[in-house]
């Protein structure tokens, strides 16, 4: 950061006019190209809309002072960003840019401000919640390729609320993850396990954004549903959820989270399923196939997306490291 070891262009008489070029040009000396890229279309973009909307200053000390509330509200278990994030649209866009699906495949969702990094790893057949007030279930899952390929040892996150519709975390007094696992696929791509039928939940609505969903006239609540992460080395990492169907939130979501291909149905569990699984016969029963993609699948429909996207902008680019930059001869 030394003054003198920083090639500065010179700049003087700012204006309304000159001062996004100026600001872009004085960002644009790293040798970076893609953070060049990025901090000229994020200046461009927020001094146009300042421009647009003839943002007053009141206005611009509020959306910082929000912005600062944000932060103050976040914890390690609590990502009040994330959730701006969510109910701003933004998670699912970048999700769906970064791993585009084929038509073939399981779809992804949003990951949510509740994701932690210590569930306890389980084997199938164990269950995963402890709540005794919610409602008994029974799943039963699948994971191919595209091809039918069964796809083995595939990590699996898995959390989802308890009976109130409360994750662990939002307990003060926690003792051990619960409502939450990890698991493996077996070899035949399966894995099974027992929980709680989900139920619709608020999003936390006692921080600003909560305030900025009143101030907006949107509600705060989520459709029941069941949160999942996929990973494994070679194959595009899947981060998705199942909704249940007929939820009074499908269709308005605050997170944007649900796609017809991720709305599913309970079934009842059968004599033969009651004892083959350990389970009470007329037990809800949620079954699901999940189809992965290979990671340079995505990688390559992922550079074809963003190459087609930036020709109908009229902008030249080439990819780095599948990223795309401004092409200049």
């Amino acid at each position: 950061m030394e003054p003198t070891k920083v090639n500065v262009p010179p700049m003087k008489d700012l204006t309304i006019d000159n001062i996004t070029e100026n600001t872009v040009l004085i960002n644009s000396q790293s040798g970076d190209q893609r953070l060049a890229y990025l901090m000229e279309r994020l200046v461009t973009h927020l001094h146009d809309f300042a421009r647009e909307t003839r943002l007053s200053t009141k206005e611009w000390m509020a959306a910082l002072n929000f912005l600062v509330r944000v932060g103050q509200v976040s914890s390690d278990v609590r990502h009040e960003f994330i959730l701006l994030s969510d109910i701003l649209g933004l998670s699912l866009l970048v999700d769906a840019i970064d791993h585009p699906k084929p038509p073939s495949s399981t779809e992804g969702s949003v990951l949510g401000p509740f994701h932690t990094h210590d569930p306890p790893t389980i084997p199938s057949g164990s269950s995963m919640s402890s709540d005794p007030s919610g409602e008994p279930c029974l799943v039963i899952c699948t994971i191919t390729d595209v091809h039918h390929t069964p796809i083995s040892n595939v990590k699996i996150d898995i959390w989802e609320t308890d009976s109130t519709g409360h994750y662990d975390v939002q307990y003060k007094d926690m003792e051990r993850p619960d409502g939450r696992c990890v698991m493996r696929s077996d070899e035949r791509g399966v894995f099974w396990f027992k929980a709680i039928v989900p139920v619709p939940y608020p999003i936390p609505h006692d921080g600003p954004v909560g305030e900025l969903l009143e101030m907006l006239g949107r509600h705060c609540w989520r459709p029941a549903h069941m949160h999942f992460m996929f990973e494994k080395e070679g194959w595009d990492h899947l981060i998705t959820a199942l909704y249940i169907r007929n939820d009074p939130y499908e269709t308005s979501d605050a997170v944007f989270g649900v796609k017809q291909s991720l709305i599913v149905d309970f079934m009842k569990a059968t004599k033969e399923e009651a004892e083959k699984y350990g389970v009470k016969e007329g037990t809800k029963v949620l079954k699901h196939h999940f189809v992965l993609v290979g990671a340079r699948e995505t990688e390559e429909l992922r550079d074809r997306n963003a190459l087609e996207a930036m020709g109908k902008l009229g902008r030249k680019v080439k990819l780095i490291d599948h990223l795309p930059v401004p092409d200049v001869d």
